[in-house]
């Protein structure tokens, strides 16, 4: 079987569409969307903070980070809605309606 459209009966489909159909579900216009938010991030929240801070999840509902240490929680909550309107603007993505962040060690 070649590349197609993919089947109703669950066939093969290809791992583009298939990309595309799983990050819509997550929020995202197309995988792409989802690319260039990890690609994107240094410049995002800047190189410095990158370091400490990784985005783990976008969909409609919430931006997940996670940081590696309680200063940078308290630094990205503070930049709060500024934060979820650039990622907007690098993704295309729905704007989430809040921002999570985790920390781990």
């Amino acid at each position: 079987m070649g590349p197609g459209p993919p089947h109703a009966e669950g066939g093969p489909r290809r791992l583009d569409a298939s990309l595309d159909a799983l990050t819509r579900q997550l929020g995202v216009q197309d995988a792409r969307g989802l690319g260039r938010l990890f690609a994107s991030w240094p410049e995002i929240v800047g190189t410095a903070m990158a370091v400490h801070v990784q985005p783990i999840r976008l969909d409609s509902e919430a931006l997940v980070v996670a940081v590696d240490h309680p200063a940078w929680a308290t630094q990205v909550r503070g930049m709060g809605d500024a934060l979820l309107d650039r990622v907007v603007e690098e993704t295309g993505a729905p704007r989430p309606v809040r921002l999570e962040v985790r920390v781990r060690r």
